[in-house]
């Protein structure tokens, strides 16, 4: 990828083996080469690796990085943090929740219990700082993203869309189905570690009530 980075890549898939073996041979690698890597971006199924094309050889660093992708096998797995997420879902926090239920052919409480029954992996961290991208959700759940996006979506809206999950950090346009919406912060510049989620973390959703909507005006 030019001349300061390099990209490993597997079989193109979006699922939970994938995402562990890909995070595992980036955490291998960092353990091993971090002190000649400027970074090691995790994606679905692909590892970047940037270094310093003046004080780094490509091909040693090619060498390096096969030799430790092949000894990461698939069924690999990482010891990512565990989070819980409260969320309100519904009403003007989940603005389309009823056409989910509708599209699902179920309840609107049927969709919550099903969003908030899943332990989700988080693939990938990107599209604006913090927003994570998070599954698979529940084959119900798994729509394709709005035809009209929202030019607006508030921080913290709970979406689901093309077998996935996410939570918009900060008010951004976005075209997901937003279900809910959770008083927590994913991106805080603020925090020793800004983005709350990284890859291989496993997430999971629990329901609010309205009651505690004073949450949204602070940080919880």
């Amino acid at each position: 990828a030019g001349d300061a980075a390099l990209v490993l890549e597997l079989p193109r898939r979006v699922d939970v083996e994938t995402s562990a073996r890909i995070v595992a041979i980036a955490d291998a690698l960092r353990g091993q080469c971090g002190a000649v890597i400027r970074d090691a971006v995790v994606g679905y199924h692909t590892l970047t690796v940037y270094f310093d094309p003046l004080g780094v050889d490509s091909r040693w660093l090619e060498s390096r990085m096969v030799e430790i992708a092949t000894g990461v096998q698939p069924g690999a797995d990482v010891a990512g943090a565990t989070i819980e997420v409260p969320v309100c879902y519904g009403g003007t926090y989940g603005p389309d929740l009823a056409y989910v239920a509708r599209q699902a052919g179920c309840s609107e409480q049927e969709v919550i219990a099903l969003h908030t029954a899943v332990e989700y992996r988080v693939f990938v961290v990107g599209f604006v700082p913090g927003f994570a991208y998070m599954g698979p959700v529940h084959e119900k759940l798994a729509l394709p993203r709005r035809n009209s996006p929202r030019t607006r979506v508030p921080a913290g809206s709970v979406g689901i869309a093309a077998g996935q999950t996410g939570i918009y950090p900060m008010e951004t346009p976005g075209g997901w189905h937003l279900i809910g919406r959770t008083p927590i912060r994913p991106f805080d510049p603020a925090r020793l570690e800004p983005a709350l989620f990284r890859p291989g973390d496993r997430v999971t959703f629990r329901a609010i009530s309205a009651s505690r909507s004073s949450c949204f005006t602070r940080s919880c």
